[in-house]
């Protein structure tokens, strides 16, 4: 997942990205079950992603030190070991892998109870390394010689799909479509330059069909043996036919762009065929596959126009870092609210340890997040964009019955205030007014063209956190 763009080291598309993003007009998905399930994902608008393999036994990034481009990310551990020593010791980690307390039940309790509606898992990442029981190659977490292939949970993306599906909440699988580890994509005849394939595919096309048939085929065992999965979230969109290639993808790497066409006509039909409505995210190339678009550690700072997600850190890093620190509740909470303002999903990520648990502070982060869900939650989910959106520290969701949400940010330790003022929105005459979490109906009125809102004495001090919605049951129309 790490990096499609270069620049910054931290986010794949910016605003920088957000802009080219309108330059590539959205293609929509004329398949009306992936329509109606795409309408459906909108309504859950939280959710989380899971980054984890053998690389969080060093507490490294995530695949990317393998790949010889000298950029931060990219920086083997101890800095300066020669490449192949690392590339040995790196492959190793496969082996020895052995999450003895990976409780996967726990996590999804956890992310249930957060209010996260749905979750994606990375079934392979770029270094190749299979955390499904894939019969393509024994680069897997049930390989033979893997220290916990001979535990009965081997298989961990299906136990982590069953639990999650236990609890309610719907599954997607992330997959890279580089792969490191095939000599396929990365034929050890010659040594890799960048994230791009080790040889010229016009010269070795026969050994780019095999590559294409590898990616298929995983991503067929993915769809016909892990149950119902309903995203296949699709990274490393370098990875692309030359006709989707643009000035910034161009970029990416040290080499020549190819023609990296690994057929997603076929590979979506295939993945629909067994997956009805699935939904597919082919990550930043801007085809009818990409069914979203996914602005990465970024909040756009306007409404898009076509279906979209912010993925993001709960921590620093993506994959597992011993003593990661995490953003606030509130952040994360402002963040939510902020992004379903906008019309977007927010997709949380967290990354399991080298014994299959997750820190301390994740799972006290998501319980206070579920808190504040568990009396909010009806202003997030099933929810769009309505204008003008935000006003100052109040955002603004509406409902498909015409009532909305004026969702006021509270800073840390702030107390609600007296009142609390907005434009752009009034409330209809014989409106209801009311804070979740409140009993009573509010008075407001309108002055200097802004609608204000009496806030009584007691409820202010009644320990609200984060932030507060306040439900109109009808406003006036624009």
């Amino acid at each position: 997942m790490r990096k499609l763009l270069m620049a910054a080291g931290l986010a794949l598309i910016g605003m920088n990205a957000v802009a080219q993003h309108e330059e590539h007009p959205y293609i929509p998905e004329p398949d009306k079950a992936v329509q109606q399930k795409l309408d459906e994902w909108q309504d859950w608008k939280f959710g989380m992603i899971i980054h984890w393999g053998p690389y969080s036994q060093w507490g490294v990034v995530e695949s990317w030190s393998l790949c010889p481009e000298d950029e931060g990310f990219t920086q083997r551990k101890p800095y300066g070991i020669p490449y192949y020593d690392y590339l040995k010791k790196y492959e190793a980690l496969g082996k020895s892998f052995n999450p003895v307390k990976f409780n996967p039940e726990h996590w999804a309790k956890a992310a249930a109870d957060a209010g996260m509606k749905y979750m994606v898992f990375t079934t392979k990442h770029h270094d190749g390394y299979c955390m499904f029981d894939t019969k393509q190659t024994d680069y897997r977490i049930t390989g033979p010689d893997v220290a916990f292939s001979k535990n009965p949970r081997a298989n961990v993306a299906k136990e982590i799909f069953e639990a999650f599906r236990k609890e309610g909440v719907h599954t997607g699988a992330y997959f890279s479509k580089p792969d490191w580890n095939t000599e396929y994509y990365w034929w050890s005849y010659f040594p890799p330059k960048d994230r791009n394939p080790s040889y010229d595919i016009s010269k070795y096309p026969e050994r780019w069909n095999k590559f294409k048939q590898f990616t298929y085929n995983q991503i067929e065992e993915l769809m016909t043996g892990y149950g119902k999965l309903e995203i296949l979230w699709l990274d490393g969109g370098w990875v692309r036919p030359e006709k989707y290639q643009t000035a910034e993808s161009r970029t990416w790497g040290t080499t020549k762009a190819q023609d990296q066409d690994i057929d997603m006509p076929k590979i979506a039909a295939m993945a629909r065929g067994h997956q009805p409505g699935l939904i597919v995210v082919d990550r930043s190339v801007h085809s009818q596959y990409e069914n979203y678009r996914t602005p990465e550690q970024q909040i756009p700072d306007k409404p898009l126009s076509y279906p979209w997600e912010t993925c993001m850190t709960m921590g620093g890093s993506w994959s597992y870092v011993p003593n990661d620190q995490y953003k606030s509740v509130n952040t994360l909470i402002h963040n939510l609210v902020d992004i379903v303002a906008k019309g977007g999903n927010y997709l949380l990520n967290v990354g399991p340890g080298p014994d299959g648990e997750l820190h301390d502070a994740a799972y006290t982060t998501m319980k206070g997040i579920g808190e504040w869900m568990h009396v909010n939650g009806d202003a997030i989910y099933g929810t769009r964009a309505v204008a003008p959106y935000k006003d100052g520290k109040v955002c603004f969701t509406t409902k498909k019955d015409g009532s909305v949400y004026a969702i006021y940010l509270l800073d840390d330790q702030e107390k609600l205030p007296a009142t609390i003022t907005f434009k752009g929105l009034t409330p209809a005459k014989k409106a209801r007014v009311e804070i979740l979490g409140g009993a009573k109906s509010l008075v407001w009125k309108t002055a200097n063209g802004s609608t204000v809102i009496n806030i009584p004495s007691a409820m202010q001090g009644k320990g609200f956190k984060h932030a507060v919605a306040i439900r109109i049951s009808a406003v006036e129309k624009l």
